[in-house]
């Protein structure tokens, strides 16, 4: 359902009103206003674009979150089970910068969250509350595994993103 438009909560761009998009528009606000994160740590509405067995996706990322300069962590926001998101929201996490594995993850619907070690792939924490808070995030930058994704694995994980995020409908077309 399109409602019209509504300005992004963080850039003030206007986007499409869609169901989707005030969960995305709420998110964002919940990680400033709740939790602490200035609009400027938020980049919105990140792609990362693959193209395997002829198969063209473009896999959206909604938040990306920066502390002390480094990507942190990834939100990525869809309707209904948030475990069939793991692992594309991991794939998203370790390819999306090149020049650092983004440690953390979270899928969420925008009423459930589970917020994801992207090096272990385990479940750190369930429920909104669960997503780090900004000064609990500086906290944890320390500990954290920042390094790159080795080269022969970058593929890998791109034809997961690719295979997961894939949308067919209408008879197999896309």
């Amino acid at each position: 359902m399109i409602y019209g438009n509504i300005n992004d909560y963080v850039t003030g761009e206007p986007v499409v009103d869609t169901d989707d998009e005030r969960y995305r528009q709420k998110l964002a606000r919940f990680l400033v206003e709740e939790k602490g994160y200035a609009k400027n740590d938020l980049e919105v509405r990140r792609r990362i674009e693959t193209l395997f067995a002829k198969q063209f996706v473009a896999s959206k990322i909604d938040i990306v979150v920066t502390v002390r300069d480094r990507h942190f962590m990834i939100l990525r926001y869809g309707p209904g089970s948030l475990v069939t998101r793991e692992r594309s929201a991991i794939a998203a996490a370790r390819v999306l910068d090149e020049s650092q594995r983004i440690p953390i993850a979270v899928v969420t619907n925008g009423e459930d969250a589970e917020v994801l070690d992207v090096h272990t792939t385990k479940v750190l924490g369930e429920g909104l509350a669960a997503i780090p808070a900004k000064n609990e995030a500086e906290a944890m930058m320390a500990d954290l595994d920042f390094s790159p994704l080795p080269a022969e694995k970058r593929e890998p994980e791109l034809r997961i993103l690719n295979a997961y995020d894939v949308e067919v409908c209408c008879a197999g077309g896309p």
